[in-house]
């Protein structure tokens, strides 16, 4: 199966013409992980889940969703909150709460709980960069590299916890070293690298072990460069979404290509370019698909 790593959290937004806050679920991994499972495709989220009211919400919608929880522990810290602005094309933050929450306090314990049949372990960059937890989230990504799965890493800027480029970039280099894939996006890798070009960068952490980077420009086009120096460009021909939208629904369906190459014994190294052309537009039409579906879903 597909086995997310990350954080859970509750996003607050002001509901329009009222004194009230919406709550609703949220988190990279979060999010990613419930884009998978409605396309079909088998997925247990690794998330600590505390066993506040806000934590039990995130459970129950999660398993509502067609998501293996079985692998969540209940954590004694608070959940993670994110309160975001009223636009919601902004895809901004304007205050996260995430000191002390549960999202990353990982231990060598509750790691064991990762799933044996995983072919696919996607993790995000600040789950594997932020103490205590992210010395065995990668230990465990070892070894399930070292088995045979598809390690595949989100990096995504928040300049909250980050604070600076600077920073980020040092709290990259050993996440990146532990992937097969990395995605990102042209915004995030925008504010880790200011002045410096997507197709660069993806060449810089490239040499550091990875065989594929993914990027998204906006919602409508891809850039993938791969370790032998190819670069591919790819349209997706989607409606016009938010980033963070888009970015969650592709993932999630290329985590599902990436299952179903694992299932079929095909690595990504082993693709030819037109076989991973294939697989980008698959994925781009899938999460298409899987914000259809989830919208449909809520309605």
């Amino acid at each position: 199966m597909i086995t997310v790593i990350g954080e859970a959290m509750v996003k607050l937004v002001a509901a329009p013409d009222s004194s009230l806050m919406e709550a609703s679920p949220g988190g990279s991994a979060f999010t990613t992980a419930i884009r998978a499972a409605r396309l079909g495709y088998p997925t247990a989220l690794m998330a600590r889940l505390s066993r506040d009211s806000l934590g039990q919400f995130l459970r129950m919608h999660a398993a509502s969703h067609g998501l293996d929880v079985s692998a969540s522990p209940e954590a004694d810290e608070p959940t993670m909150i994110a309160v975001v602005g009223a636009d919601p094309d902004a895809d901004c933050m304007d205050s996260l709460y995430f000191r002390d929450t549960a999202s990353w306090q990982w231990s060598a314990a509750e790691l064991a709980w990762l799933p044996a049949n995983t072919t696919v372990l996607h993790l995000d960059l600040l789950d594997c960069s932020v103490l205590p937890g992210s010395t065995w989230i990668l230990r465990a990504a070892a070894r399930q590299r070292n088995r045979g799965a598809i390690v595949s890493l989100n990096v995504a800027a928040r300049p909250a916890v980050m604070g600076s480029p600077t920073r980020g970039q040092l709290l990259m280099d050993r996440p990146v070293k532990a992937a097969d894939l990395i995605t990102t996006s042209l915004a995030d890798i925008s504010w880790l690298y200011p002045g410096r070009g997507a197709e660069a960068v993806a060449r810089l952490w490239l040499a550091e072990g990875p065989e594929l980077v993914v990027i998204a420009c906006g919602y409508d086009s891809l850039v993938a460069v791969r370790k032998s120096g190819t670069v591919l460009y790819r349209a997706t021909g989607l409606q016009p979404t938010s980033v963070t939208e888009f970015a969650a629904a592709f993932t999630g369906a290329l985590l599902g290509g990436l299952h179903e190459l694992s299932e079929a014994g095909t690595s990504i190294e082993a693709l030819s370019t037109s076989e991973l052309a294939s697989v980008l537009d698959t994925a781009a039409s899938r999460s298409d698909n899987s914000r259809l579906n989830l919208a449909t879903a809520h309605h």
